[in-house]
């Protein structure tokens, strides 16, 4: 019997040794990246002043899908549609310019580093979509406390996401990075210059690099001095709780691929290695004395 269960324990534990070490060096690197097949959208509300008509309240969305098709092992393809609708209690649809409840509408392409999560030029966003600079979409997964170049579309060039503080949104911990910007030129509409400002906090969860949460503040104004735009945004409270159980998810399966199963494999691989070494060792002299 021993020569039989010996081996057999012998084989099983070099075989979780084996998982082991692919787990701690292997896994890692393929966990940790941006993935395909993401299909999101986002929901915020505010509220806004356009051009001191009064403030109402409002709705953003941001509906984001990867082009599985263009993307690589390296790189991820974005398409982005975001809108901005004054809530009127209707279904929570873009609207287009020739709705009255109609606050913006835009449409995006862009390509990013599944590593990194930082942008990277790339054929295969459309060329009639400006390349894109710094992170646009998430953070990298394990997130430092640093500053990040992150893509801000209104002026159309990256600025500096600075670490903030630590918090917490519904119990899950995350770092806060910090985007001032302050009196930019931009084209309020195509040939009007004016000036933008905006505040804008982003609530990260280190481990995935998951927007948890968002908060800005923001105006726009004309060369004159009159205010076109004043806007409050944030992510909604749904939002929050539907981010928060993913990034928990995501963070349990991390942690299976990244602690539990090399554990599993160095311990448990290694006791079965030195149970079925020792069986075949003691079986081996049995027979020896047997003969004698």
């Amino acid at each position: 019997m021993r020569k039989i269960v010996g081996p057999v324990l012998a084989g099983l534990g070099a075989f979780l040794l084996v998982v082991g070490v692919l787990a701690v060096a292997y896994a890692p690197g393929q966990v940790k990246r941006t993935p395909l097949g993401v299909d999101s959208t986002t929901v915020l509300e505010g509220t806004a002043n356009r051009l001191g008509a009064g403030e109402r309240p409002i709705f953003g969305l941001s509906i984001t899908k990867s082009d599985d098709e263009a993307s690589s092992d390296d790189v991820v393809v974005f398409t982005n549609i975001a809108c901005g609708v004054f809530d009127e209690g209707q279904e929570r649809v873009c609207a287009d310019g020739d709705d009255e409840n109609a606050l913006s509408l835009s449409t995006d392409a862009f390509a990013t580093d599944r590593v990194t999560a930082l942008a990277v030029e790339s054929d295969a966003v459309p060329p009639e979509f400006e390349q894109h600079e710094g992170l646009v979409n998430k953070w990298p997964f394990d997130a430092k406390q640093d500053t990040y170049p992150y893509w801000d579309g209104v002026t159309g060039q990256a600025v500096d996401a600075v670490f903030e503080r630590e918090d917490e949104v519904l119990g899950l911990d995350v770092y806060v990075y910090r985007i001032e910007i302050n009196n930019a030129a931009i084209e309020i509409a195509e040939g009007t210059p004016g000036t933008y400002t905006s505040m804008k906090e982003i609530y990260i969860d280190p481990r995935t690099g998951a927007i948890i949460h968002q908060t800005e503040e923001q105006q726009r104004y004309l060369d004159d001095g009159t205010q076109v735009l004043d806007l409050t945004l944030g992510f909604s409270e749904e939002q929050q709780q539907a981010n928060v159980a993913d990034a928990e998810d995501n963070i349990a399966s991390l942690d299976l691929l990244t602690g539990t199963v090399p554990l599993i494999g160095f311990i448990g691989g290694s006791l079965l290695l030195l149970a079925g070494l020792v069986l075949m060792l003691t079986g081996r002299n049995s027979g020896e004395r047997a003969k004698s």
